[in-house]
């Protein structure tokens, strides 16, 4: 019992020192920018699969906003199923490497077999502990893309990237264990009376507008 509540003191105290530091850096009450949510499936799986390791701005998300030109039907996991046992998932993702193609393929086989049809019902889905355990079954599906699934259906969560491990450091965390710092981040947010999706979304922006020059220096 002491174990667990000297662990949530831990997580508290960290998620002051977070929610400060933030109040430092400027976070505004309420984000001014809204995070989006998908309502259409195909355009939410190629953005869970794409973005580890990738570019937002200039790689993933022309790549989700032409599946939302192109592929208006492609909204719900029968569509999907379809374009995958045709072949056709590399079109649809305008991508051709095997890796992150099988991964979205993956995602599309498991949520046809649990009868899953829209974003509605991936975002139900993604609120049960047994089907998230399941989904991170699955080769390169891991917590982080779990959390930034259920980020984009609309689940108040954090979802653990560079961005978020980097601000942490900064705001003097040690301890950089994937799900201690999920609830650190979304106590801060909660501290701070924002949005969990919404903090998550302000953390990418600083930390991308702070590595951009450095990026541009590069080059």
């Amino acid at each position: 019992m002491t174990h667990h509540t000297t662990d949530r003191l831990e997580l508290l105290k960290a998620a002051r020192k977070v929610a400060d530091f933030a109040s430092h850096q400027g976070v505004p009450s309420s984000y001014g920018i809204r995070r989006a949510t998908y309502e259409h499936a195909g355009a939410l799986l190629a953005d869970s699969v794409l973005q580890a390791g990738l570019n937002y701005r200039s790689v993933v998300l022309p790549r989700v906003d032409r599946i939302l030109r192109k592929f208006p039907d492609a909204d719900c996991i029968s569509a999907l199923i379809i374009v995958v046992k045709k072949g056709h998932s590399r079109h649809l993702l305008d991508w051709q490497h095997p890796i992150k193609v099988g991964r979205f393929e993956q995602l599309v086989s498991f949520f046809h077999k649990a009868n899953v049809e829209t974003t509605e019902d991936i975002r139900l889905l993604l609120k049960s502990d047994k089907l998230c355990a399941d989904l991170q079954s699955l080769n390169g599906i891991g917590p982080k893309t779990v959390d930034y699934m259920a980020c984009l259906v609309g689940i108040e969560s954090i979802a653990v990237d560079r961005h978020v491990r980097t601000f942490a450091a900064k705001a003097g965390i040690n301890n950089d264990e994937y799900s201690f710092l999920k609830y650190v981040f979304c106590y801060a947010a909660d501290l701070l009376s924002i949005s969990r999706r919404e903090f998550d979304a302000w953390i990418w922006t600083c930390e991308t507008h702070k590595q951009s020059p450095q990026l541009n220096l590069a080059l």
